[in-house]
């Protein structure tokens, strides 16, 4: 007798335990909604700069649309490693030191499959963005999250640091600035963690996606400091900085060595990244930094102006001085993260995230994006206000 098919007896337990993206639930509800208000998804309002997709189009016009090196454009990789000097002091050799990416994501998918082994511990800080524990776990490798607080202003500490570390340990995760809490590690933050790192002989995923997106002072990176920018694979790109989600493009800078086995596994699963979008890239990093600080410079206003609405409305909130998020407490209505997010959906139309997306750490937290017009947030925040208030009338806030 035939047994009857069943597509799961086929599914890895491990692909299929892996639970959807937390953040996609509340944005695909507020989508279906009339007149709803979503502060949910962290994609920037900006259009891409014109002089960046007119790149773009001359070089469609040009015919430049077959396939680039596995590596990315030679060119690309040149501005690539020019940015790195010009912003953070430290040089990669554009031939064998800079892989470009299908976005960010790939950059790091690529980097946990070419360090980890099944049993290796990675270190998780939370709350974090909701796909580096994923991409462990699929590696077979055992994601070991560290709870940062919001009276440490979510950063990663020392002590945080070394009591997590057992001889299984292999890898740190920095995700800074961060997404969703806004955080950023100063020059003295790294450098307090660094000797626990170099005793420890941990290797390191900084990913910097947010990098230019920082309010008090530069960004510091890792990679900038004596010993640790062959021990750090950095990720980056360009989505955030230039507003160019849709080109799915990112890229990795670390030791050849790493970069070379990067680059065989990206050859098997990618290829190469969009041409187009490369040849757009090239122009960004030319031309681009009067554009990043202008959307810089937007993004600090609604960012001041989001964190004082909270707080006056009763949603205590830490200033973020990076990425655009804010990540104010809940823990005043005595509802949890999940409970807040679908009942202020339901009742005032507007969309934002559960802390809980990020991290069991993050219950008690939303997130909120600031990557909205200052219209939709004055909005938003008036029905925000409208719903803590009648939380308050009804007596189902604590």
């Amino acid at each position: 007798m035939k047994r009857q098919f069943d597509p799961n007896d086929f599914l890895t337990k491990t692909a299929r335990e892996i639970p959807p993206s937390g953040i996609r639930k509340f944005f695909d509800l507020a989508a279906e909604m009339e007149d709803a208000i979503s502060l949910g998804v962290g994609e920037p309002d900006f259009v891409t700069p014109w002089h960046i997709r007119q790149a773009g189009i001359e070089s469609l016009k040009k015919g430049h649309t077959y396939y680039t090196s596995n590596w990315g454009l030679f060119e690309l990789r040149q501005e690539i490693s020019r940015y790195m000097e010009r912003k953070r002091g430290v040089h990669y050799d554009p031939a064998d030191e800079i892989l470009v990416t299908v976005g960010g994501s790939e950059a790091l998918d690529l980097a946990i499959r070419a360090l980890i082994s099944p049993g290796d511990e990675v270190l998780i800080p939370e709350p974090c963005f909701v796909c580096y524990k994923p991409c462990v776990t699929l590696c077979g490798g055992v994601p070991v999250t560290i709870e940062t607080k919001m009276e440490d202003q979510f950063k990663l500490t020392p002590e945080l640091l070394r009591k997590s570390i057992t001889p299984k340990t292999k890898l740190l995760v920095l995700t800074y600035p961060n997404n969703p809490t806004g955080a950023v590690m100063t020059k003295g933050d790294l450098e307090r963690i660094i000797p626990i790192i170099e005793e420890h002989n941990l290797m390191v995923i900084s990913d910097e996606i947010y990098g230019e997106l920082t309010y008090s002072g530069e960004h510091t990176s890792i990679t900038q400091f004596e010993n640790m920018r062959d021990r750090t694979i950095l990720i980056n790109g360009f989505s955030k900085t230039y507003a160019m989600t849709g080109w799915r493009l990112g890229f990795t800078c670390a030791h050849r060595d790493i970069v070379s086995v990067m680059t065989k596994i990206h050859q098997f699963a990618i290829m190469s990244s969009p041409t187009t979008s490369q040849y757009s890239a090239i122009e960004a990093l030319k031309n681009g930094d009067e554009d990043v600080a202008y959307m810089k410079k937007e993004y600090n206003y609604r960012r001041r102006y989001l964190v004082d609405a909270l707080n006056k409305i009763g949603l205590d909130c830490f200033e973020p001085f990076g990425a655009f998020y804010v990540f104010p407490s809940i823990r005043s209505t005595k509802m949890t993260s999940v409970d807040f997010c679908e009942q202020l959906l339901m009742r005032e139309k507007v969309a934002v995230i559960p802390g809980t997306a990020f991290g069991e750490c993050g219950e008690g937290h939303i997130r909120i994006s600031y990557a909205y017009s200052l219209d939709q947030l004055k909005a938003a925040l008036e029905r925000i206000e409208k719903f803590i208030n009648n939380l308050s009338k009804n007596g189902d806030r604590g």
